[in-house]
């Protein structure tokens, strides 16, 4: 099937080949061929991505014109450029691409189909036409023959930026325009500079409809008990969403509208350090046919692949169709969440494994979005690294934090859903002395929140961050529900826990007039 929206639309004339929606099998052919990556010992395509090994916050930008200028929340975060710079750059791109063969993939973000948008995904590389296939959502042949893009995506990792003559910071460069309908991606091979782009866009758009966007994984159980997940990568939400017991909704993105919540994409995008079979079974087992591994070190003689080796990043990741999943609901689509959970990496090693949280907390902490950057989850993070990402994804959520905040108040009040912030962090010291909480004590809190057992427990109120703490779960040790028991020097962590709080206070002072 051909295109029934030109490519000439986006600019692009002169291609040499253009291969639209190919089979995934084909696409891996073209990948081999072209020697974009190996076929590893599972059956999943692995490739290198070069110097950029995670995402390229700095080289992030959106165009600041009349649809963005009062609408954007501009900063350090949401950087603008202006649209004469991003058109200069856009044609030296578009010159790039004639004569080359391109991949083309059109299909959709979001489930539901009331508040879905229509993209089209134009790439250099063929796995990444596979990425893309594998993280959105497919078109029917129907929908093909009428497709035309709300928004197109252009990802030339081969194509750098001049950043004296281009108006950027260096030879990578993500771009949205929002007037246009446009993303164009260059100097990265990173392929979540693309996933990432287009839900910033989701993000932007869809408060103007009344749905909530949040940066979190979601699951649900039998008696449609929806959980939904909050937090940054590498705190936990790919791993403790995948439960055998319940069904996946989705691990990254995902609305909540007067319907429900439902998934953005149609595929999971985990991290694979360390992974293991007996940890997390489920991406474990989709690491096959179909997947593609970023960065994983290979043995050269089996090509088995070794999750425990860290030489090229921290952030090693697998892309593959949510269909590999053995318990994914699909499609992505559910009812109100019963739970909400916060997961936050301490690397203070104060904040307790759990704590209950009111709707004013709920909020606060959501807004403050305090985590621990993990290795490897952007260029130049070592080791973890204290921050704050307001709504727990600050660097996808283009608008206020206070408006994605009042639109998370007014959810959970109008349908009644309990809130809890989950430590996935460090206990018994701060990162370097203490160690951290083992993922079997967390996935027991989070199975007690969600099946509501945890509210049957005794609470007492943090004498430093003032919210309710249970003083246990079950049968895990009661000690490390009081963490200032967990440290050999209690003076110390009172210290410590004082100076969380205090810049707790401090990053939220800018927000307290909004909130009131």
């Amino acid at each position: 099937m051909g295109l029934f929206y030109p490519l000439e639309k986006a600019g692009i004339v002169n291609p040499r080949n253009v291969y639209y929606n190919l089979s995934i099998p084909i696409l891996f052919e073209h990948a081999l061929s072209r020697r974009e990556g190996v076929l590893s010992s599972t059956g999943a395509f692995a490739v290198w991505t070069g110097k950029y090994t995670g995402r390229s916050p700095k080289d992030r930008f959106i165009v600041c014109d009349q649809r963005t200028e009062r609408e954007i929340d501009w900063g350090s975060v949401n950087v603008p450029i202006e649209p004469d710079t991003y058109q200069k750059l856009k044609e030296k791109l578009l010159s790039y691409l004639q004569g080359r063969d391109l991949y083309v993939y059109d299909g959709f973000v979001g489930t539901d189909p009331d508040y879905r948008m229509a993209v089209r995904f134009i790439n250099e590389f063929a796995y990444q036409n596979v990425f893309v296939q594998n993280m959105f959502l497919e078109a029917t042949q129907e929908e093909l023959a009428c497709f035309v893009p709300q928004f197109t995506v252009i990802c030339a990792p081969n194509f750098h930026a001049v950043p004296d003559l281009d108006g950027v910071r260096s030879e990578a460069f993500v771009i949205i325009n929002f007037t246009e309908g446009m993303v164009i991606i260059g100097g990265t091979s990173y392929c979540g500079e693309i996933k990432k782009a287009i839900f910033t866009v989701m993000n932007f758009l869809l408060p103007e409809k009344g749905v909530l966007p949040m940066h979190c994984s979601a699951n649900v159980g039998d008696e449609d008990d929806v959980a939904v997940f909050f937090g940054l990568s590498g705190t936990g939400k790919t791993s403790l969403s995948a439960d055998i017991q319940r069904k996946l909704i989705g691990d990254d993105e995902h609305g909540w509208s007067d319907k429900g919540v439902f998934n953005f994409e149609g595929g999971c995008y985990a991290k694979c350090i360390n992974l293991s079979k007996e940890k997390e079974p489920q991406i474990y087992q989709a690491i096959r046919y179909g997947a593609i591994m970023e960065n994983v070190v290979l043995d050269e003689e089996t090509r088995q692949p070794d999750f425990s080796d860290s030489r090229y990043t921290e952030n090693t990741r697998v892309s593959y169709p949510i269909e590999l999943i053995p318990n994914a609901l699909i499609p992505g689509i559910a009812g109100h969440p019963r739970v909400v959970i916060f997961l936050t990496a301490d690397a203070f090693g104060v904040m307790p494994p759990v704590a209950k949280l009111s709707k004013e907390e709920a909020i606060y902490h959501f807004i403050l979005g305090y985590t621990s950057k993990l290795a490897g989850t952007e260029r130049g993070i070592v080791e973890p690294e204290a921050t704050f990402s307001s709504c727990f994804g600050a660097p996808f959520m283009p608008r206020s934090p206070v408006v994605y905040g009042k639109m998370l108040g007014e959810k959970i009040e109008k349908y009644k859903t309990r809130v809890y912030l989950v430590n996935t962090g460090w206990t018994g010291g701060p990162y370097g002395v203490g160690h951290r909480i083992d993922i079997d004590y967390t996935r027991a809190i989070v199975r007690a929140a969600i099946d509501g057992s945890i509210e049957d427990e005794e609470f007492y109120q943090d004498p430093v961050f003032k919210f309710l703490v249970p003083k246990k779960v079950g049968d895990l040790p009661a000690e490390i529900f009081v963490p200032r028991k967990t440290w050999k020097d209690p003076g110390l962590y009172d210290q410590r826990a004082r100076e969380l709080q205090g810049r707790f206070e401090a990053v939220m002072q800018k927000y307290k007039l909004s909130l009131e």
